[in-house]
């Protein structure tokens, strides 16, 4: 049975069944499917992670602390739990989003995910959420923030947008000057949706991206 078994892996026996049905429902599937609970489940999932961080670095300031929480609240490592804790098998999608190989898209485990969590708070209240999400990502949250935040700038904005179900950046050269043994590249980083356009400089293209993509994941937490 899908409930006992999703009981031995997020420690938490749900009371109405139905509302766990409807968590692993994707809308290609029926009517009740998981939208609205992905929307309950994402704020939840915030929340706690947030609070976690807050208390487990009291030293910390708001940046490094969402840089930590965008580096748990992604859709990649949402997606990544759901496979590794084998949740992503018990989806119920319709024949379209399975011959096409949803029960592997990380928008689709990420947003399950996130519907579980918000079932479990109208099944349990909000302590047995916040019990749910810290045994999920235990070993996540366990990690020492120093070895959280050595990620590249990058890797990080990449990360802060997938959280936010938004675009990747796009990145492109505006000029390259100097001699060709010893050039400067300039880099422009652009975030259509959250009007974001940033520029970074440096002798390599990667390292003028590196550069563009840190201005730019320091306006993002702040939007």
């Amino acid at each position: 049975m899908v409930d006992s078994f999703i009981t031995d892996v997020i420690g938490y026996r749900f009371r109405n069944v139905e509302l766990l049905q409807q968590a692993l429902t994707h809308r290609s599937y029926g009517a009740s499917h998981n939208e609205r609970l992905e929307f309950l489940g994402d704020g939840v999932l915030n929340c706690v992670v947030a609070e976690e961080l807050f208390l487990k670095y009291p030293q910390m300031n708001e940046g490094d602390l969402s840089r930590l929480r965008a580096n748990i609240v992604n859709q990649q490592n949402l997606s990544e739990r759901m496979q590794n804790i084998d949740l992503g098998r018990h989806l119920l999608l319709g024949e379209g989003e399975i011959k096409s190989g949803g029960i592997q898209r990380p928008s689709i485990l990420a947003d399950a995910m996130e519907a579980l969590i918000g079932a479990v708070l109208l099944d349990g209240g909000y302590s047995a959420a916040r019990d749910v999400v810290v045994k999920i990502f235990s070993d996540q949250l366990k990690i020492t923030g120093g070895e959280m935040l050595d990620k590249d700038p990058k890797t990080l904005l990449q990360e802060l947008l997938q959280g936010q179900r938004l675009s990747l950046p796009r990145y492109s050269i505006i000029e390259t000057h100097g001699m060709a043994h010893d050039q400067i590249f300039r880099v422009e980083c652009v975030i259509p949706e959250l009007g974001i356009r940033t520029e970074g400089e440096g002798p390599s293209r990667r390292s003028a991206e590196q550069a563009a993509a840190r201005r730019a994941y320091e306006l993002g937490i702040r939007s």
